[in-house]
């Protein structure tokens, strides 16, 4: 029968298993330079054989650190929080700290008040995840722990905040279309409001002069991050341009709700017209007819930077500033099409 909770394995057990005082066995299992190696060995095998587990607490209140890592997010069901949240924890898992999540659900007060739970837990950081890259206000300035921002910028200059680099990634998508021959290029994106869309259709608009080409329609399409803007603005689009040969739109949504009006109207994809959406959203991209070339915005590896520059700061050496995390092209029919199936002839 194994023992009762009254009965949990302690450090003075190991230390009397391993032949040598508690203090000793301590300072060994933290690491500690002070204990040689053969004693080391003995006490982390004592540890093993009587499956003793330190306690977390305890130990953090000796050594000033808990390695726990409270987590801020307005939208833990949201597409991309989840990616995000996804390489933070397996960059935090690989260092063997612990996370502890919190969904604000975008309210003011419930994010004040995990901020003081998680405080009480003597968090030894916190991660803040936005639910776009606009600015965010900043948790409060007396904070005892250093704070990152991912995917939302800090509202304060002295922040940290890794976002994606929205421009560098519709650059991407340009230059990806020019290489293929395109010169009439039209944009389709959502509100003017957000930062990504304006962002992106900058990133386009400079490629585009670069080549001395004008942006097809003359301006960006503004509207929802939606299949039926997509349709709807594919229509007007087309009816007003029917020359232009590409479209890069602002999320997979409204490419998905573009392919659905080029397809009505007879236009064949990539043959007539090119479509590159963003975001690398599997349910719209790769389930596009055809499958929709797009631009990925990397979310798992801005998880993981920010825990990367979390550790720094808490060691001692904080970044300050935006940093924005490289996006990546994923190539699919929707522009480059694939090999003919096997045994199907040319119409």
């Amino acid at each position: 029968m194994g023992r009762r909770r009254s009965e949990a394995i302690t450090l003075a057990d190991v230390a009397r298993r391993a032949g040598c005082s508690v203090a000793t066995a301590s300072k060994a299992l933290n690491a500690r330079d002070q204990v040689a190696e053969a004693t080391r060995q003995r006490v982390l095998d004592a540890a093993a054989e009587l499956s003793f587990h330190p306690n977390a607490l305890a130990r953090g209140l000796i050594s000033g650190r808990t390695r726990a890592i409270g987590l801020l997010t307005d939208e833990l069901g949201g597409r991309f929080s989840i990616p995000i949240l996804l390489g933070a924890e397996n960059a935090l898992g690989n260092e063997r700290m612990s996370v502890l999540l919190c969904d604000a659900r975008g309210d003011d007060a419930r994010r004040r008040h995990y901020v003081t739970t998680l405080l009480a837990r003597q968090v030894d950081g916190f991660i803040v995840v936005g639910d776009n890259n606009d600015l965010r206000p900043a948790l409060p300035r007396n904070l005892p722990v250093p704070v990152v921002y991912a995917y939302g910028e800090s509202g304060h200059p002295d922040d940290v905040s890794v976002i994606a680099d929205d421009e560098g990634g519709a650059r991407l998508a340009a230059d990806h279309l020019i290489s293929l021959g395109r010169r009439r290029i039209a944009h389709i994106t959502g509100p003017r409001g957000y930062r990504a869309a304006r962002d992106r259709a900058a990133g386009l608009r400079a490629v585009l002069a670069e080549h001395d080409l004008p942006l097809a329609g003359g301006e960006p399409g503004y509207g929802e991050w939606s299949q039926r803007w997509g349709r709807l603005a594919a229509h007007r689009l087309l009816a007003a341009h029917p020359g232009l040969d590409a479209i890069f739109c602002g999320n997979d949504q409204i490419a998905a709700g573009v392919a659905q009006t080029l397809r009505e109207r007879g236009r064949r994809i990539p043959d007539d017209v090119a479509l590159v959406g963003y975001d690398n959203w599997t349910e719209f991209a790769a389930d596009c007819r055809p499958p929709l070339t797009t631009v990925d915005l990397n979310l798992e590896e801005l998880g993981a930077t920010a825990v990367r520059h979390l550790f720094a700061a808490i060691e001692g050496h904080p970044s300050r500033g935006v940093l924005r995390e490289p996006c990546r092209l994923v190539v699919r029919d929707s522009t480059v099409p694939g090999p003919e199936p096997a045994g199907r002839r040319p119409g």
